[in-house]
């Protein structure tokens, strides 16, 4: 499946946590747009936009990293975006794993916060047309589960 590896890439840390995301992924036969993969002739607002845009309209499905105190904002934009292309193109685009790893999310999910103390709009757009899940392994088993709808592909 093509998939489209959302989350925040402004620190090494987070490069790292997607590369291995999306290693992990393509072990078991995905095929993933990294945003900070792609190579780029002009660093601007317009060209990231170009790119990425085109990675997500390529994509059959969305995981989004979502840890963070808040929810990344290119990332939420790029959750809008795809739930926009699923709405759109039922039989195109498979869905939105949300994926939450970090404990203050967590805290809020067991605290019992709705949607996991998530940005309501966000969290919803995950909700509607996809899965939120708290494990690599569980995005693997959303993917799993996909696949095995999507038969013909």
């Amino acid at each position: 499946m093509k998939l489209y590896i959302a989350g925040p890439l402004f620190t090494p840390g987070d490069r790292t946590f997607l590369e291995d995301l999306a290693s992990r992924l393509e072990r078991v036969g995905h095929e993933c747009f990294v945003p900070h993969r792609q190579t780029i002739e002009s660093f601007d607002a317009a060209t990231i936009f170009a790119v990425d845009s085109a990675g997500l309209h390529g994509s059959e499905a969305i995981v989004a990293w979502l840890d963070g105190p808040m929810i990344d904002d290119g990332t939420a934009c790029e959750i809008g975006i795809f739930s926009e292309l699923i709405r759109t193109q039922p039989a195109r685009y498979r869905g939105i794993v949300g994926l939450a790893t970090d404990w203050r999310v967590w805290r809020r999910r067991d605290a019992g916060l709705a949607d996991g103390g998530l940005n309501f709009f966000v969290g919803g757009a995950i909700l509607q047309y996809g899965k939120l899940v708290w494990a690599i392994d569980d995005v693997e088993i959303a993917l799993r589960d996909w696949d095995e709808s999507f038969p013909d592909r």
